[in-house]
């Protein structure tokens, strides 16, 4: 085989030329051309490990995981000892929850290289999902030793800790959210300072919400606390929010666009008020409920759900699927096949709250009991919470619709992933932050049938508890 820098019999230029074309191609978001040169490469250099390896990098970006696998495959068979390799093909594999591959490939990239920043953190992340924190903590931590300045690796160490419980050490890494790469900027200028959680008796505040609905409806609960502090408060958030955000009091404006916004002392990210406020385990603050529905659009759902399910039947809410965006939701959106034992409960008439993509799977639903397709029919947040309200019980994963019906008081089956979000905590049946929800896990990854039998179970022994209070 040619070495990088000569040509090759079956090529004009040096394999490097015709790589750093292929890289130029690439970068411009030119798939198709980069392709076709690396397959000319490939063609004539079978196995040459640096052309295979930036192949499965195009695969990988094209969304052909089984192909960027195979070619990365074949790149480690041709040279082993190349830590790039090894680390790059862990996140192939956690990808597709090969978890057990993923961490074999990352533990040797780290025999490799143990002083690449990069390949320690990958370890840890592969660790998190396999649900080992201790190990998910230290990986983070030799990261951070080698490279202090790497944004992800702190974001990874607060999550992991803050799954643990170890609250104080992970609100402060959870500060380096801002500094991820490609992270939106929290506003549009930076000349004031951020908020230190002092009273601000004659400034004005600004707090903003940072982050996705699930998580300020989480985090708006400590507003109320804010407005003590400070009087003057004003909010720059999502349209989307504001009659779920304006129901916790003291906020004196709204904005949702931020030439709307006045002058202001001081800003605050919602989801940095745990940290300011000292928040652990034993001091959530839990005034459930929080959050109400007007209760002119309850008395509308309440008819129109009346018009919808059979007499005697309970009415059971389900949410299967978050936003497909999400970076992580391959992890925690399920099918609406998957949660089919729910559709064999007696008496019970399932009512889909899903909205998105992934409410066309409703077209698909054969169970014998009632599924009555809600998700046209919502408008806004002031209607799923009227919609919850009515509901006798929710089945949902990991999304705002479990976040709403917690900030509510209403019963939620919450079906979580191996490795969920932090604010689920470890090995837990409740949430501090939500009392009102049970939660059930994933044995292991992707293994959504027995969470979903035991979800049918409860609701199960639910029906026959009423039955037998009638």
């Amino acid at each position: 085989m040619a070495s990088a820098g000569q040509a090759n019999p079956g090529l004009s230029r040096t394999v490097d030329e015709w790589q750093a074309e292929a890289d130029a191609h690439e970068q411009a978001g030119r798939l198709e051309e980069a392709e076709q040169i690396l397959a000319q490469i490939l063609a004539a250099m079978p196995d040459y490990a640096p052309a295979l390896h930036q192949a499965a990098l195009l695969s990988h970006r094209r969304k052909r995981p089984a192909e960027a696998l195979a070619r990365l495959e074949r790149a480690i068979r041709a040279a082993p000892d190349q830590p790039i390799f090894h680390r790059n093909i862990c996140e192939l594999y956690r990808g597709q929850s090969q978890l057990d591959a993923a961490v074999a490939h990352g533990r040797r990239a780290v025999e490799l290289a143990p002083d690449d920043a990069g390949a320690n953190y990958n370890l840890g992340v592969i660790h998190y999902d396999r649900m080992e924190i201790d190990a998910a903590i230290a990986y983070a931590r030799r990261a951070l030793a080698l490279d202090p300045a790497m944004a992800p690796a702190h974001f990874e160490l607060a999550e992991a800790l803050l799954l643990d419980g170890q609250f104080a050490e992970g609100w402060r890494e959870y500060e380096w959210r801002f500094s991820l790469p490609n992270s939106a900027r929290l506003l549009p200028h930076a000349d004031k300072p951020q908020w230190d959680g002092a009273p601000m008796p004659g400034g004005t505040l600004l707090l903003i919400g940072d982050q996705g609905f699930g998580d300020t409806i989480q985090f708006c609960r400590y507003i109320p606390q804010v407005a003590r502090l400070c009087p003057n408060l004003i909010m720059a958030c999502s349209s989307e929010m504001q009659p779920i955000v304006l129901q916790q009091g003291g906020i004196t404006g709204y904005f949702d666009r931020w030439e709307h916004v006045p002058a202001f002392d001081a800003y605050c990210p919602l989801s940095g008020l745990p940290r300011l406020f000292g928040t652990d385990l034993g001091s959530i603050p839990a005034p459930v409920p929080y959050v109400r529905a007007e209760p002119a659009k309850v008395a509308r759902w309440r008819a129109r759900l009346a018009e919808l399910v059979p007499g005697g039947f309970r009415a059971v809410g389900l949410a299967w699927a978050g936003r497909p965006t999400h970076g992580n939701d391959f992890n925690r959106s399920m099918s609406l096949q998957a949660l089919a034992p729910l559709g064999r409960l007696e008496r019970t008439a399932l009512v889909s709250l899903q909205i998105g993509p992934a409410m066309a799977q409703v077209a698909e639903y054969y169970g014998p009991a009632p599924l009555i397709n809600l998700g046209a029919e919502i408008a806004d947040f002031t209607d799923t919470m009227a919609i919850l309200e009515v509901l006798d019980h929710v089945v949902a994963v990991d999304t705002s619709i479990v976040h709403l019906a917690g900030a509510m008081g209403r019963p939620v089956c919450v079906l979580l992933p191996f490795a969920p979000d932090w604010r689920w905590l470890r090995d837990r049946g409740d949430s501090p932050w939500y009392p009102s929800l049970e939660l059930f896990r994933q044995p292991a990854s992707a293994a959504w049938a027995e969470p979903v039998a035991r979800v049918a179970e409860r609701l199960s022994g639910l029906i026959q508890g009423g039955r037998a209070a009638d």
